[in-house]
C-alpha cells in the first residue's frame, strides 16, 4: 500500500519509458525490456535508465536530509513507554470488574421484568377467555329473553303488523347471534362452552327455521320489507348461501320441473327453443322482487339494497342445469350430428341470453366461474361430434379419391369428382351447419389435412401410366372400390408398407383425365385465398387475430400443391409429344412408297402429318374453356419442340439413308457399264430419290406451317 502512495521524481520528457511502470505490483523486468526495445535500441535504454537512476539517488538523499532530525530522535522518544503502559493496566482492570458487576445486575433486573410480563400476559389471556365466556352467556341469555318476550307479544299483536315486527326482531337476534358466534369461536375448547352449546344449537335451529318461514312468506305475499329484513338477517349471520339455496329449492325447482319436459321438446318442431324461452321468462316474472332488493335490477334504490346476493348465479342457474341434465338427457347425445349441432347452437344462444339478464359484468364472471356452468359445458361431447363429422368428410373424400377418376357432377366448377369433393369438404368444415367455435382448431387442422391429402393424391396420379385409349369406357374395368393406400386422412390409421404386388401395379389413366387433373389443380390453387376469407369471420368470432399465421399455413399448402405442377406438365407434354411422334415416325416409310414404284411426283404433304398434329389441335380446341390459355401455350410449345426435334432426327436419318442408297446405285451402275440399267427412274423423269426428298420437304414445310398456326 505504501508503494502505491509513493510518488517517484519526474524525469526528462525524452525518456523512453514511463516512471510509473516501476511502481506496478506486477512489474516484470523481461517484459519491461522487451517493450522498450520495440521503441529504442538497448544502448539508448541503458542511457535513460542510468540518467533516471541518478535522479532517484539525488531525490533519496534530499529526503533523508529533510527528515534527518526525526530519524535520529525516533529511539529517544520511545524511552519509558513500557512503564507508562504498566501504570495504566491496574485502573483499567478495576474498571472492567465494575462494568461486569453492573452488567450482571442489569441482566437480573431484565429477567425479573420478563417473568412478571409473562405472568401478566397469561393473566390477560385468561381474563379475555373469561370475558368471552361471559359474552357468550350474556348473548345466549339475551337472545332467549328476546325470544320469550317476542312469544308473549305475538299473542296480543295485530296480525297485519306481526310479520314486520318479526322481521325486526329477527334482525336484532341475528346481530346478537353474530356476536355470539364470534365469541364462541374464540372460546373454542373451553369446558363451559360445551355446556352452553346445546342452547346455542337450539337458537341456531330456531333462527334458521324462522328465517326460512319469513322468507317464504315474503316471497308468497310479495312483501318487499319482509324480504329485505330477511335477507339482511341472513347476511348478518353469514348465511347468504342458505338463502340462495332455499330460493332455488322452493321457487326455481318447481318451475324448472314444470317447463323441462322431454316429451314436449321431442314432439314440437321448435320445442327446445320454446322451452328455453320459457326458462328465460322466469327471471323477469318471478325474481323481480329479489333482484330489486339485492341490487340486481336497474330500478333498485341503492339505499335499500342488501348486498352479497346473486340469485341468478347461485339459485336459478344451478337448478336449470340440474333440471336439464336429469330430465332431458337426450339433449347432449351426439349420435345425430345435425341434430346435435342444432341443439348445441340453440343452447349456447340460451346461455348468452341468460348472461344478459345478469345485472353486471361481475355477475357474469361469477356465473362463468360457477361449477354448474362448467358442468353444463362439459356435458356437450364435442370430441365425439367432431369424430363423427370427421368420418363423414374423410369417408366421402377417400371414396372420391379412387382410381377411377370420375367426372365432377353437373354445375361444378371442377372437372373431376375428387377435386370437387376436396373443395366441398373445405366448405363443409366452415359452414354454419357444421362449424362450432370450440372446434375451430380441430376444423382448421382438418382443412390442412384435406389439402395435404389432395397433394399426395396428385403426386400419385402424376406417376400413373397413360393408357392409349381415350374413351371413358376403358376406365370402367378398374376396381372402383380400391383406394389410395399410401396416405389416409385418419389420424390413427397407419400407412401401409406398399410391398404387396397389388400395390405395385398402378392403374392407368387417359390423356383427358390427366389434363383434367392439371386443370383442377390450377383452379384449386387459385381458390386457396378464398379459404382465408371464409375462415376469417369464424376465427374472429372466437377472438383469434393472428391471421398472418393462417395465411402462412395456407401458403405452405399452396406451395405443396404447386410442387406437383412440374411433374404433371412434364407428363402431359411427354404424352402429347409421344402421341404426335407416333405418326411422325411414318416418315421412315416414305422411301418404300417411292422406290421402284413409279409413283407420280409428290405435290402435297403426306397424311401422317395431319394425324401427328391432331393431338395439338385437340388440346387447343377442346380444352379452351377448361384450361388457361398460357397453360395451353406452354404445353404446345414444349410438346412441339420435343416432337419437332425427334422429327428432325428421323428425317435426317431418312435423307442420310437415301443418299447412301443413291451412291450405292451409282457405283453399281458404273460397275455394269450399261446404259439400260437405270434403277432410279425413267429417262428424263425425276428419280425415286428426288421424289423421296421432295415428299419429305413437303411434309416438313407443311408441318412447320401448321406449327406456326398453333402459335408455337
Amino acid at each position: 500500500m505504501e508503494a502505491k502512495k509513493m510518488n517517484l521524481p519526474r524525469g526528462p520528457e525524452n525518456l523512453c519509458f514511463d516512471k510509473d511502470e516501476f511502481m506496478k505490483p506486477d512489474f516484470d523486468v523481461d517484459y519491461f525490456v522487451s517493450d522498450c526495445r520495440k521503441r529504442v535500441q538497448l544502448e539508448e535504454l541503458r542511457e535513460d535508465l542510468e540518467l533516471y537512476y541518478k535522479l532517484l539517488k539525488t531525490a533519496m538523499v534530499e529526503l533523508i536530509n529533510k527528515d534527518y532530525a526525526d530519524f535520529v530522535n525516533l529511539s529517544t522518544n520511545l524511552v519509558g513507554m513500557d512503564k507508562a503502559l504498566n501504570q495504566l493496566s491496574v485502573p483499567l482492570g478495576q474498571l472492567r470488574e465494575e462494568v461486569m458487576s453492573l452488567k450482571s445486575c442489569v441482566s437480573e433486573g431484565i429477567q425479573a421484568v420478563d417473568d412478571r410480563m409473562t405472568k401478566q400476559e397469561d393473566i390477560r389471556r385468561k381474563k379475555m377467555c373469561v370475558l368471552r365466556l361471559i359474552h357468550v352467556i350474556q348473548s345466549v341469555e339475551k337472545i332467549e329473553k328476546i325470544l320469550h318476550s317476542q312469544g308473549s307479544k305475538e299473542l296480543s299483536s295485530l296480525e297485519g303488523n306481526s310479520s314486520l315486527l318479526t322481521g325486526q326482531v329477527l334482525e336484532r337476534i341475528a346481530t346478537e347471534f353474530n356476536q355470539l358466534q364470534f365469541h364462541a369461536v374464540q372460546s373454542k375448547g373451553m369446558p363451559l362452552l360445551d355446556k352452553v352449546r346445546p342452547r346455542i344449537a337450539g337458537i341456531t335451529a330456531m333462527l334458521q327455521q324462522s328465517l326460512e318461514g319469513l322468507l317464504l312468506e315474503g316471497l308468497q305475499t310479495s312483501n318487499v320489507d319482509i324480504i329485505r329484513h330477511c335477507l339482511r338477517t341472513y347476511a348478518t349471520i353469514d348465511k347468504t348461501r342458505d338463502a340462495e339455496a332455499l330460493v332455488g329449492q322452493v321457487l326455481v325447482k318447481p318451475y324448472v320441473d314444470e317447463v323441462v319436459v322431454e316429451q314436449y321438446v321431442q314432439s314440437h318442431p321448435n320445442g327446445l327453443q320454446s322451452m328455453y324461452n320459457r326458462l328465460l321468462e322466469f327471471v323477469p316474472h318471478h325474481c323481480r322482487l329479489l333482484r330489486e332488493v339485492t341490487g340486481g335490477a336497474i330500478s333498485s334504490e341503492k339505499a335499500d339494497i342488501v348486498p352479497g346476493y346473486d340469485f341468478l348465479v347461485n339459485s336459478v342457474w344451478p337448478e336449470i342445469v340440474h333440471g336439464l341434465e336429469e330430465k332431458l338427457p337426450s339433449l347432449f347425445n351426439p349420435g345425430n350430428p345435425d341434430v346435435f349441432h342444432e341443439k348445441y347452437t340453440t343452447s349456447m344462444d340460451f346461455v348468452r341470453k341468460f348472461e344478459r339478464q345478469c345485472g353486471s359484468q361481475a355477475s357474469v364472471k361469477r356465473l362463468r366461474a360457477h361449477p354448474s356452468y362448467h358442468s353444463f359445458n362439459n356435458k356437450w361431447n364435442l370430441p365425439v361430434y367432431f369424430q363423427i363429422r370427421f368420418r363423414e368428410i374423410a369417408g366421402a373424400l377417400e371414396e372420391a379419391l379412387s382410381d377411377t377418376l370420375e367426372e365432377a357432377p353437373d354445375g361444378s366448377s371442377y372437372c373431376l369428382l375428387a377435386t370437387h369433393m376436396v373443395w366441398t369438404s373445405l366448405l363443409k368444415c366452415w359452414s354454419d351447419q357444421m362449424f362450432l367455435p370450440l372446434l375451430a382448431h380441430r376444423l382448421w387442422k382438418l382443412s390442412l389435412q384435406i389439402l395435404a391429402r389432395y397433394s399426395v393424391f396428385i403426386g400419385e396420379v402424376s406417376v400413373r401410366p397413360i393408357s392409349s385409349e381415350n374413351t371413358k369406357e376403358s376406365k370402367k374395368s378398374v376396381s372402383a372400390g380400391r383406394k389410395e393406400s399410401s396416405v389416409s386422412l385418419s389420424p390413427s390409421e397407419e400407412q401401409g408398407n406398399g410391398s404387396s404386388p397389388e400395390s405395385q401395379t398402378l392403374p392407368s389413366l387417359s390423356s383427358t383425365q390427366l389434363v383434367y387433373v392439371a386443370a383442377d389443380l390450377d383452379k384449386l390453387q387459385d381458390q386457396i385465398p378464398d379459404i382465408l376469407e371464409m375462415i376469417k369471420p369464424k376465427l374472429e368470432m372466437i377472438g383469434f387475430k393472428n391471421m398472418s399465421c393462417i395465411a402462412g399455413a395456407l401458403e405452405d399448402s399452396k406451395t405443396s400443391l404447386s410442387a406437383c405442377v412440374p411433374t404433371l406438365n412434364n407428363r402431359i407434354i411427354q404424352d402429347l409429344s409421344e402421341s404426335s411422334f407416333t405418326y411422325l415416325k411414318s416418315a421412315l416409310e416414305v422411301p418404300r412408297l417411292y422406290r421402284r414404284t413409279n409413283k407420280e411426283v409428290p405435290t402435297k404433304a403426306s397424311p401422317y402429318v395431319d394425324s401427328a398434329l391432331k393431338p395439338f389441335y385437340r388440346l387447343q380446341n377442346e380444352y379452351k374453356g377448361t384450361l388457361k390459355q398460357p397453360m395451353i401455350h406452354q404445353w404446345l410449345e414444349s410438346a412441339l419442340s420435343e416432337s419437332t426435334q425427334k422429327y428432325y432426327e428421323t428425317v435426317s436419318d431418312v435423307l442420310s439413308s437415301v443418299k447412301k442408297m443413291e451412291e450405292s446405285l451409282k457405283r453399281l451402275k458404273q460397275a455394269r457399264r450399261t446404259a439400260t440399267s437405270n434403277p432410279v427412274g425413267t429417262n428424263g423423269g425425276m428419280s425415286d430419290d428426288n421424289k423421296i426428298r421432295l415428299q419429305l420437304a413437303l411434309d416438313v414445310e407443311y408441318y412447320g406451317e401448321q406449327s406456326e398456326i398453333l402459335g408455337a
